[in-house]
């Protein structure tokens, strides 16, 4: 009889055979264990020890390979941790810091506030030596009693008993308890309000879109009569597309291709390349790739003006001048970086057809570089909630929004009834949207046609974006806020205006956030009679945290990295927002974004493709690719001295010390939830600080 492994024809074979040998399969990474039974035969001695045990050996080694692979992981681990130490001791090393950053700039606010942090740390070191000393003399078990006994008795009873420095240090109680605490506890519960309503406002926001989701409620173009398709002429409006740029030498060729390359005939659109470079070797590359394009048939002109006031509102001011725009209908205006798909007029034009009120059709950005590296991921999550939530939802309800400044069609005649381009403010396209929503134009918000752009990759590139992005809407604030009350609009869309557009979002949002995570909490622990309830610790920022990275599921790993980020940027935001309130110096700012001239691969695909089929077919009409390159590479001197460099940004360093100080006397308080956010926190500012997140230069 043919031998059976598993049936019981194997009962002729002897007790050890019988029992036979055990089964440990390993099929995936983390060696688990499979253990296949045979049926024992009755009788046998393993018959009675069926189901116990395991064998010994086989266990053995699949605990040494599971220890293994801890080993590498710790070993993974330290090694990371020995290159951000070896590189926070290259940044100490260097000495390089955000205050010789740009050398031009207005210094006197970030130098009044960086004092004032460093004033905090000091004294909040203080404190915490004198708790401690108070803590293991036990001076604090005293206090509870003494505000039941008389002033005098108590004092003489701590003098009696510890002398002179319990004494200080009960008088130090009673100004913590009747001059320190109340206005702090004040202060907090107004911040928790401030929290809560900002907690409704986004929870409404996301209920709005998941109303969206499940109705389908979507921008709807009106189709074209049969009449008009075949005269052709209404289906393509005269349109201007404009490009703004300054100094960008990275990004300046893919997009110029991106744009002439639009599906829009040719005789139905101009390209204006607005050129405010003051280096003269990227303003003769941008004319060279411009005279490229035009020897291909394309309607491109280049315009670079020597003076550049305004900025981008100047820059885009002047071009509106022109005698040849009164030709055309509608203006698309696309920043350096982007690179719009081909079929994007196709997409967004027809939504103006039939709609004469409406004044700017407005499309989603996607980013090229959104897994560059931690900061261009959480960035991502950030956007990913402006795009997909907030504008959606308000351009679905409110018909308004923010113009984001780049990626819209607007109608001509909304930009002329709204006044034109302004240079009052560093946010112009929030100002022109304002204005034409006073007028009475009406926004539409395209979520499906997306423009691929870049987000900066470098933590100085960031935070100089976001002091602009939080100072602009303060300054124009102060500017329009009569205008706003005077306007015919309605009562509603003013307090959507004034309320929820400009004080909840650009000046509540980072007061709270900075004022309850970097300043309240840590003084709470220094002064317990002012007390931060836990579960606005606990579950607060946790539930704000879930519904704003819900639109990018992806992104669920980097919950708690996004969480500490979001308060960490909060010193910049606040700082942005007061110098913007108060018009201070540093709100006039202006620094062009530094991009890396990042390309998503199928679109430099086929545009080299596109580029090498066209130079087969025609002869001599393309310029010297190869010298070109060659030409830009020549300026080498010119590099050394813009060299990019990591620095030591001293806010956040100062902020990091505060909290680390907050969470060791945390420690003597047995606050638990209070200790594990300010440590995190706390570390979060160092690493910020030390500019270990982002692009990191060698």
């Amino acid at each position: 009889m043919a031998p059976s492994f598993w049936g019981r024809e194997a009962s002729s074979s002897t007790g050890a055979e019988a029992a036979g040998p055990r089964l440990v399969k390993m099929e995936n990474p983390n060696w688990s264990i499979s253990q296949v039974e045979q049926e024992a035969v009755p009788g046998s001695p393993a018959a009675g020890k069926a189901g116990r045990g395991k064998n010994a050996r086989q266990i053995t080694w699949v605990l040494l390979l599971k220890a293994h692979r801890a080993a590498g992981r710790l070993t993974g681990a330290a090694s990371a941790a020995l290159a951000v130490a070896a590189a926070a001791r290259r940044r100490v090393a260097a000495g390089r810091t955000d205050g010789d950053a740009a050398p031009g700039e207005s210094t006197a606010l970030r130098a009044r506030f960086y004092g004032c942090l460093r004033l905090f740390v000091v004294l909040s070191m203080l404190l915490l030596a004198v708790e401690v000393a108070a803590y293991l003399q036990g001076w604090h078990l005293e206090m509870p009693n003494m505000p039941e006994m008389p002033g005098q008795l108590a004092m003489d009873g701590l003098l009696a008993v510890d002398g002179l420095a319990a004494a200080a240090y009960a008088g130090w109680m009673r100004v913590r308890l009747q001059y320190i605490a109340p206005p702090l506890q004040f202060l907090t519960n107004a911040c928790v309000v401030l929290f809560m309503i900002q907690s409704v406002y986004r929870l409404v926001l996301c209920l709005g879109c998941l109303w969206i989701k499940l109705r389908g409620i979507n921008p709807v173009p009106i189709a074209a009569d049969k009449d008009d398709v075949e005269a052709g002429d209404e289906d393509f409006p005269m349109v201007l597309v404009q490009m703004p740029m300054c100094n960008e030498r990275e990004v300046y060729q893919q997009s110029i291709g991106a744009i002439c390359n639009l599906d829009w005939p040719r005789s139905n659109f101009l390209v204006q390349v607005l050129d405010d470079s003051d280096d003269a070797t990227t303003s003769a590359l941008i004319k060279e790739e411009v005279e490229k394009w035009q020897r291909e048939g394309v309607r491109i002109v280049y315009r670079h003006r020597v003076i550049r006031d305004g900025y981008k509102a100047g820059n885009l001011k002047s071009a509106m001048n022109c005698s040849y725009v009164k030709d055309y209908e509608y203006v698309v205006i696309f920043d350096a970086d982007f690179q719009p798909q081909a079929d994007f007029l196709k997409r967004a034009m027809p939504h103006f057809k039939g709609k004469d009120d409406v004044g700017l059709v407005q499309a989603r950005w996607s980013f090229v570089n959104n897994d560059e590296n931690l900061l261009t991921r959480l960035q991502n999550v950030n956007l990913c909630f402006h795009f997909e939530v907030e504008q959606q939802v308000n351009g679905a309800f409110l018909i308004f929004f923010g113009f984001i400044g780049t990626a819209g069609v607007w109608r001509i005649k909304a930009l002329e009834d709204s006044g034109g381009w302004m240079e009052r403010t560093t946010v112009e396209d929030m100002d022109i949207a304002v204005r034409a929503h006073l007028k009475g134009w009406k926004f539409l918000y395209l979520n499906d046609v997306e423009c691929q752009c870049e987000l900066p990759e470098s933590y100085e590139a960031y935070r100089k974006q976001q002091h602009r992005w939080h100072s602009g809407p303060m300054q124009l604030f102060r500017l329009c806020f009569v205008d706003i009350i005077k306007s015919k609009i309605g009562f509603w869309k003013k307090c959507n205006l004034i309320f929820l557009f400009f004080l909840l979002r650009k000046l509540i949002l980072p007061f709270y956030s900075f004022t309850l995570f970097c300043v309240i909490l840590p003084m709470t622990m220094f002064v317990p009679e002012a007390e931060l309830p836990a579960w606005v610790v606990r579950y607060i920022p946790a539930a704000m945290s879930i519904m704003s990275i819900l639109p990018s599921p992806k992104s669920f790993p980097f919950i708690v990295p996004y969480l500490l980020f979001e308060n960490t940027m909060s010193v910049t935001k606040f700082n942005a927002m007061i110098s913007g309130l108060f018009q201070l110096g540093s709100a006039y700012e202006w620094v062009v974004t530094k991009k890396s001239g990042r390309s998503s691969e199928g679109d430099l695909v086929a545009l080299v493709e596109k580029h090498t089929v066209q130079q087969q077919q025609r002869v001599g009409s393309a310029p010297d690719l190869a010298g070109l390159a060659k030409d830009s590479s020549l300026p080498k001197k010119d590099a050394k001295k813009k060299q990019k460099h990591n620095r030591i940004y001293r806010k956040e360093l100062a902020l990091s010390f505060l909290l680390l100080t907050a969470a060791a006397r945390s420690v003597l308080s047995a606050q638990g939830i209070h200790f594990y956010f300010l440590l995190f926190q706390g570390v979060s500012f160092l690493v910020m600080g030390l500019d270990l997140i982002g692009e990191q230069v060698e």
